[in-house]
């Protein structure tokens, strides 16, 4: 983690490099890009497996030479903790511009991606979403922001529908929901599109329960879901408080016929399936997901354990965001930010272990992206759809 003298040393050199134009034709020999993420606070977790997808993205890139069109740059890293707060991240914008970074990479949650992007807005600075997935955050006409991963309207229309294909498959057992949400724009806005989107398709909401950042207690949550007695449990939260919760629900006996999470921050989590694998077994996720297909996926999940580390979404999402912009500024042939923005606009970028094909941005958002549909299945997360991706057929419901 950098400390604030380090940053702010780092800042005064990239100020005075960016201060001078060069001039006969010579390439700077960094870039400076910032990596901005709540690596302390309440989503700490997410955000430091943010930041080593990351400086793991940018070491892959110096490696193979660099911004071979300047020259070879390598690109530098400048660090920076949102504090798990929206201004806080807003505030390390400030700095990273001082800093004469030519784009950002960042912030991991909703809330904070709006205001590092609103604020990254006004010195034109580029700034590619890794997993924030709020719509909002792109729907301001923001013409600094990329999304290469989707947004939550996406992710809940294509749980909802899937659910509705499982469900029909097994002779219609789930009727009723429950959906349990965290407060902020990300568990919020998921919530009601879901809460909206279920009765549609012959579902009875019969509760939404929203929690605040952090919970440390579920009793009084699962004792109510006990009396309600819903067929699905839809979670929508971040790691922490989605494993309490689920854990919860183990220790009281509350067993519904399916826990199908939307955007879950355990659901699709090796690290919730090793510490807690009665727990994680069955769930169901709609979410972020690599291609299993694309062998380069396994050969990343494999360096990222190396390092003792458990390869999330976070990881994958950010080092393909930072990939993403590097490729952007390889066809810009420049560290200037309106040059880097075009590139992104113009972006055909394919070359990455997601499940979406060539990149194509329309008003900033990737139209190519979507979630994939994963289960827990004998410790292991697997992909059950689309069928083009399964590794294995879905179980639903898991309890009749």
């Amino acid at each position: 983690m950098s400390t604030r003298r380090h940053f702010m040393s780092q800042s005064a050199a990239a100020a005075s490099a960016m201060a001078f134009p060069l001039v006969g034709g010579a390439q700077p020999r960094t870039i400076k890009v910032g990596v901005l993420h709540p690596v302390t606070g309440a989503l700490a977790y997410s955000g430091q497996q943010c930041r080593v997808g990351a400086l793991m993205a940018i070491e892959d890139i110096n490696k193979a030479g660099g911004i071979k069109s300047m020259g070879g740059a390598n690109i530098e890293a400048l660090l920076g903790d949102a504090q798990s707060q929206p201004q806080a991240g807003a505030a390390e914008i400030e700095k990273m511009n001082e800093a004469g970074v030519s784009a950002v990479v960042g912030a991991f949650a909703s809330a904070i991606c709006l205001a590092t992007t609103q604020a990254a807005a006004k010195y034109n600075l580029p700034h590619v979403v890794d997993v924030g997935v709020a719509d909002q955050i792109m729907e301001r006409g923001l013409k600094n922001t990329f999304r290469f991963g989707p947004g939550y309207r996406k992710c809940a229309e294509a749980a909802v529908a899937n659910l509705h294909v499982l469900n029909m498959a097994a002779g219609k057992p789930a009727r009723t929901v429950m959906i349990v949400h965290e407060e902020s724009l990300f568990g919020t806005g998921t919530a009601n599109l879901l809460a909206r989107e279920l009765p549609g398709y012959g579902y009875e909401v019969k509760e939404v329960i929203k929690h605040a950042n952090p919970t440390r207690d579920f009793n009084n949550i699962v004792l109510r879901m006990k009396a309600v007695n819903p067929d699905i449990v839809i979670p929508a939260n971040y790691y922490n408080e989605y494993a309490l919760l689920v854990r919860t629900m183990q220790q009281q006996k509350v067993s519904p016929k399916a826990i199908y999470s939307v955007l879950g921050g355990a659901a699709s989590s090796y690290k919730f399936v090793k510490e807690f694998p009665d727990a994680a077994n069955g769930i169901i996720d709609c979410n972020h997901w690599f291609n299993p297909k694309d062998k380069r996926s396994a050969e990343l999940k494999k360096r990222v354990e190396a390092k003792g580390l458990f390869f999330s979404y976070e990881v994958f999402m950010t080092y393909t965001a930072m990939r993403l912009l590097a490729d952007a500024i390889e066809r810009a042939k420049s560290s200037d930010r309106a040059a880097i923005i075009d590139a992104l606009e113009k972006s055909t970028f394919a070359d990455h272990i997601m499940p979406y094909g060539a990149t194509k941005f329309v008003n900033g958002q990737n139209t190519g992206a979507q979630p994939l549909m994963t289960q827990v299945v004998k410790n292991d997360i697997k992909v059950i759809i689309p069928r083009e991706y399964r590794e294995t057929d879905p179980v639903f419901p898991l309890r009749a």
